[in-house]
Order: structure tokens, then C-alpha cells, then sequence
């Protein structure tokens, strides 16, 4: 027989009567009700489950009174971390804010992985990360340039990923280099634009201090004081890889990252992110991370998206 249980949280009880989306989340997550209440929060199922679900309202209740922001992909995440006996260790430790945008948002590891991710970049000269669309790993290695900029531990940012997609070439299309390229640096624009407003970035932009290039410009150059942001890495071959990363000069930062399931070389190709990740593990110095499903934070269901398309592929193989 299911037992009932009131659950007294202040700060979300203050606002659950216009976020019952929230309550229906968990509700749905733990397979119980979870009603909103004049005298608190009704949990109603068996003892574990009332036990989980106070859980992460507890713990909802701690980010509020943080003045952080709460939405329903981090309450699902929340409950899932609970499901899986881990929401004790994510709460244990407090993800420090890692800038704050011209907008106001705080921007700062949302999931375990991402914090394992920011903590590696802070640590290590060059940090290797692979990952599903949406969990973060070119938004938060761009997050770590601007802050490097800040703070002026660097003096200019570099931004460059291989363009291979649709099978084109960078020769074949319309215009100046900065036109060619610009197609392809789009989802790192967006990231800079949030990050650093317009103006700010339109002007490190043309005085040189964010530089945009293809990566078959980087052969032969040799980069100080710079943090280096390759992106899309999963395109690179052995080669391209390891002509990148000895680009790296005196004072400078890398950070690599890409998602091995959307490989556009051609079938055989061995890339060059899988190898770099296997041959530099054991390098001081150097750190390799890889996101999980778990870890994406865009709409819910891109993570149900990519969870049924690895899900195909391992009964395939």
C-alpha cells in the first residue's frame, strides 16, 4: 500500500503553484504522484520512493536558495542522478560560477561530466574531450577561452575545426577566407556572441585578438600565449591531429573536442580525435574526458534522440 508524505521545502514550495511542470517531471521519473499542497509537497508512493523524490526536492530547494536557475532539464537530471545513487556527490561539491555573461547568466558546469570537463581545463594545458551533441564541450572550452582572456593568463584566443562536411572544400566555395570559413565556425560565433556580447566580440575579432581559420592553416605556425580551441576534432585524420597539437607554443592552452558518432571522413578513415584520446591518456600534463547521454543539456529529447541511435548500433554490433 503506497504511503503519503509531506515534504517541506521552502523555496520551492514559494513558486511549485506556477512550476507544476516541474513536479510532473519528477513524477513521471520516479513513477509516483507529486502534488503541490497549501501545507507543502504530497509525495505519494512506497518508502523508497517517497525517499528518493525528498531527496531531490531537498536538493532543488539548495539550488534555489542559491539564487541559481532551476529548469526542467536540471530536474531531470537531478533525478536521475538520484536513481542512480549519485545526487549525494553531485550536490557535495558547489560548481563555481565560471563567468557571467553581458546578459547576466551564470555560466557553469551543469553535470558531472562537465564538471570533471571544467576541472580539466583549469589543471591541464591540454584537455581532449569527446562527446554527444548538446553536453557542453564546445560551449564550456569556449567559456574557458574567454575567461583565459579575462583574466589575461592569455593574450588572444584561436578557434579552428577541419571543414569536410558535405563533402566540400574550402577552395570550391564563394568568397574571401573569412566568408569560406564562416559557414563552419557558426555554432562557435554563437557560443562567443553569448558569451562576450556583439560589440565585444566584433572588435577582439577585427583587432585580431579572436582568430577564426580553417585547420589546414595551422601547418607551420607556431602559437604563444594563446588558448586554442579545435572543435569538431572527430574530422581530423592522425595526421591533422598531431600537426595541430604540436602547434602548440610557449604559454598556451588547447582544448580539444568533438562527437565520434558524427564522423564525416570517409569510411575507412581512422580520426584522429579516437587516436589522440588512446595515445596521450598517460601524458602529464595532458587530460583526455569523455561526456556521456547523461551529461547533455539541451531539449529533453535529444538526449532520448541519441540514446535510441546508440542503442541501435549496439544491437547491430
Amino acid at each position: 500500500m503506497d504511503e503519503e508524505k509531506i515534504v517541506n521545502v521552502n523555496h520551492l514550495f514559494d513558486i511549485s503553484s506556477s512550476n507544476c511542470a516541474w513536479l510532473k517531471v519528477i513524477s513521471e521519473m520516479f513513477g509516483c504522484e507529486v502534488v503541490a499542497l497549501n501545507t507543502g509537497i504530497s509525495v505519494r508512493g512506497n518508502e523508497e520512493t517517497i525517499r528518493k523524490v525528498e531527496e531531490v526536492l531537498t536538493s532543488m530547494d539548495k539550488i534555489l536558495d542559491k539564487n541559481e536557475q532551476l529548469d526542467l532539464l536540471s530536474v531531470r537530471y537531478l533525478c536521475l542522478l538520484e536513481k542512480e545513487n549519485r545526487l549525494l556527490d553531485f550536490m557535495a561539491d558547489e560548481d563555481p560560477v565560471i563567468l557571467t555573461t553581458p546578459a547576466g547568466r551564470s555560466v557553469r558546469a551543469k553535470t558531472l561530466g562537465q564538471r570533471l570537463y571544467v576541472d580539466a581545463m583549469s589543471k591541464n594545458d591540454v584537455v581532449i574531450c569527446k562527446g554527444p551533441a548538446g553536453s557542453g564541450k564546445t560551449f564550456l572550452g569556449v567559456a574557458m577561452a574567454v575567461l583565459a582572456l579575462r583574466e589575461r593568463s592569455v593574450s588572444r584566443i584561436i578557434l579552428t575545426r577541419p571543414a569536410v562536411e558535405a563533402g566540400e572544400k574550402l577552395g570550391y566555395l564563394p568568397g574571401d577566407i573569412e566568408e569560406k570559413v564562416d559557414p563552419y565556425m557558426r555554432p562557435i560565433y554563437d557560443a562567443l556572441l553569448e558569451l562576450m556580447g556583439r560589440e565585444a566580440f566584433e572588435r577582439n575579432l577585427e583587432r585580431g585578438i579572436i582568430e577564426v581559420s580553417p585547420l589546414a592553416y595551422m601547418r607551420g605556425r607556431n602559437l604563444d600565449d594563446s588558448f586554442i580551441l579545435l572543435d569538431e576534432a572527430q574530422n581530423t585524420t592522425i595526421e591533422q591531429m598531431m600537426m595541430f597539437l604540436t602547434r602548440m607554443g610557449m604559454n598556451s592552452r588547447v582544448c580539444v573536442c568533438g562527437d565520434t558518432t558524427q564522423i564525416d571522413l570517409p569510411s575507412g578513415y581512422p580520426n584522429g580525435l579516437d587516436d589522440a584520446m588512446r595515445v596521450l591518456r598517460d601524458i602529464s600534463g595532458i587530460s583526455t574526458v569523455s561526456l556521456q547521454e547523461t551529461d547533455i543539456v539541451r531539449n529533453p529529447l535529444v538526449q532520448k534522440i541519441i540514446m535510441a541511435y546508440n542503442a541501435r548500433e549496439r544491437r547491430r554490433s
